[in-house]
């Protein structure tokens, strides 16, 4: 296995990128922060990258922080405390921030234990699917935090208030199979499929037109904030933008004219 930290692979316009300390499920480190984040930039610049796949290495997704890294690693001496505010300032919310404004739609195959950050970062990404024998746990309770990698925001949208402080404080592990059904995740597989159908749904979504995907998930995170008037000010404004663009030409043409569309915005 490659000593890179983040393993990279391109298939038909689908980016693959994959967590690659499989011996330590994959947690972060502040270098496989920078690495990945690094990568995720460049997939954002790189025109020819329609759709990017996260994944882990070996038998997990990921497990969170490694609370061994230095940035992260409690002093038991009795010194100065480490600041974890600050762990999450440089490295975790930089991370959220750009999954969740990629110019392409991100897809998280979660190969196995997502815990922690680990899974609060699969959750920021647009589309979820997990191999059966996946789960995800909110572990932070168990060694006195809160969900972070924007997990508090993120979890009472997704399931309902009851059930993310139930998921936050009781930390219990839950199977991607439940996960799916109370609308956590978007799909649970077979893990023999996992792969073969993460890459088919992202080169499905590759063939969308790109630009209006980013809208959708632009125009939902912000109308979640918003009163019906005001969404309907932001969908007019969005709509407004992707109207006077190519691929709406395209899709309009390719329906009036009964054929498939070639969508090239992004």
């Amino acid at each position: 296995m490659s000593d890179a930290l983040i393993l990279s692979h391109t298939h038909h316009a689908v980016l693959t990128l994959t967590l690659n300390r499989p011996k330590a499920l994959n947690s972060f480190t502040t270098a496989m922060h920078v690495e990945l984040l690094a990568a995720l930039n460049q997939a954002a610049s790189d025109a020819s990258v329609r759709c990017v796949v996260l994944t882990g290495a070996g038998r997990g997704f990921c497990a969170g922080q490694d609370l061994a890294d230095p940035a992260a690693a409690p002093n038991l001496d009795g010194g100065p405390a480490t600041d974890l505010g600050a762990l999450i300032d440089r490295y975790y919310r930089p991370l959220v921030q750009r999954l969740r404004n990629m110019p392409v739609p991100v897809v998280a195959a979660v190969n196995g234990v997502a815990a922690g950050a680990g899974a609060n970062v699969a959750l920021n990404c647009d589309l979820v699917i997990a191999a059966q024998s996946a789960n995800f746990i909110q572990a932070f309770s168990k060694i006195g935090l809160i969900p972070d990698a924007g997990g508090s925001w993120l979890l009472p949208r997704l399931v309902g208030r009851a059930r993310a402080l139930g998921l936050a404080m009781l930390g219990d592990k839950l199977p991607a199979e439940q996960a799916q059904q109370m609308g956590l995740i978007w799909q649970c597989v077979p893990d023999a499929e996992l792969a073969a159908q993460a890459q088919a749904l992202a080169e499905r979504l590759a063939g969308l037109p790109t630009r209006a995907l980013a809208a959708t998930r632009q125009v939902m995170d912000a109308c979640g904030e918003m009163n019906m008037d005001q969404a309907l000010v932001a969908e007019a404004t969005l709509q407004g933008q992707l109207g006077s663009a190519h691929d709406y030409l395209e899709g309009v043409g390719a329906f009036m004219q009964k054929r498939a569309p070639v969508f090239t915005d992004r």
